[in-house]
């Protein structure tokens, strides 16, 4: 039983890896993927686990953050008698979960793959069900919840944002947290509401972690965002932040260089204007640079 210091820090420990984006158990026990060679992650059938639920747990986090109390087995907390009334755990039950396995395929293929499906779909409702059975991209198999879209079908103003986050995973929905909150506030600014714009990102998963997706797999995703920018038929479209913009132009230069500036583009076919501004979530850790975004605001009230 762990005393009121040990609860402390273990509470510290978990808190610490929710905010990392660590908040769910993809399997009980680690598996080393370094033994399947060049096959992927998920690409090999993984056998059934089966360990008890508490195995290991206390051992691994006292390794792993010391405790300034003594720990449970130790000499002085043998000595330590129990509180009244209290009973010895049981055991807890045997736990068995089969992870998921998406079959891989190459980048190629899977973006050949991604081109068939998303060219096909003639509507925003066909497009979600040919990603709902798209296993071609690797964020898939981590991800809660596909995040297609919020807004309206078809809107003349649509913003693209870089991922999915916690909560929008959570919700299935893009823009849904602390940093969809904001966006809504910056929208109403110039007095626009979701049922005004079209909010997507440039990958329907969210990525491990909510690391920066990689280049690969905003290029498997980018055959049913063409689309999805086809069927929504806007005039301005919005690249939210350095990765969105990045992707959105086909540019090297960092957000601060491209943002501001409106652009020509093309996206399945459908011409478009784009200004890139900058994503809300660093807007929150950022308050100054709110003035910029603010003076991007205002450039498209002009050309609304």
């Amino acid at each position: 039983m762990l005393d009121a210091d040990e609860n402390e820090t273990l509470a510290a420990l978990l808190a610490w890896y929710r905010e990392m984006g660590a908040d769910e158990a993809v399997g009980e026990t680690p598996i080393d993927w370094l033994v399947h060679g060049a096959a992927a992650p998920g690409a090999a059938v993984r056998e059934r686990i089966v360990v008890p639920a508490a195995a290991a747990a206390p051992a691994a986090i006292s390794a792993a953050t010391p405790l300034a109390a003594p720990r449970p087995g130790s000499a002085q907390a043998a000595s330590r008698p129990p509180p009244a009334g209290h009973q010895p755990s049981r055991p807890a039950p045997a736990v068995s979960r089969e992870a998921r396995s998406f079959p891989s395929a190459p980048p190629d293929v899977s973006q050949l793959a991604a081109r068939t499906a998303a060219t096909g779909a003639p509507s925003l409702a066909a497009l979600e069900a040919a990603l709902r059975s798209f296993d071609g991209c690797g964020l898939k198999a981590t991800a809660k919840n596909l995040c297609f879209y919020r807004g309206a079908e078809r809107a003349r103003v649509m913003l693209i944002g870089e991922a999915p986050g916690r909560d929008e995973d959570l919700e299935g929905k893009p823009f849904v947290g602390p940093a969809g909150q904001l966006l809504d506030r910056m929208l109403a600014s110039i007095g626009l509401t979701e049922a005004d714009v079209h909010i997507t990102n440039i990958v329907y998963w969210r990525p491990p972690g909510n690391r920066t997706p990689t280049p690969q797999e905003a290029t498997v995703c980018r055959p049913f965002l063409d689309r999805q920018i086809a069927l929504v038929a806007p005039e301005f479209v919005i690249p939210l932040g350095g990765a969105a913009a990045k992707h959105m132009l086909n540019a090297a230069e960092g957000i601060m260089r491209l943002r501001g500036r409106w652009q020509a583009g093309e996206f399945g076919g459908h011409p478009v204007r784009i200004l890139a501004t900058l994503h809300p979530a660093y807007l929150l850790r950022t308050p100054a640079a709110k003035r910029l975004a603010w003076r991007d605001l205002l450039s498209l009230k002009a050309e609304i």
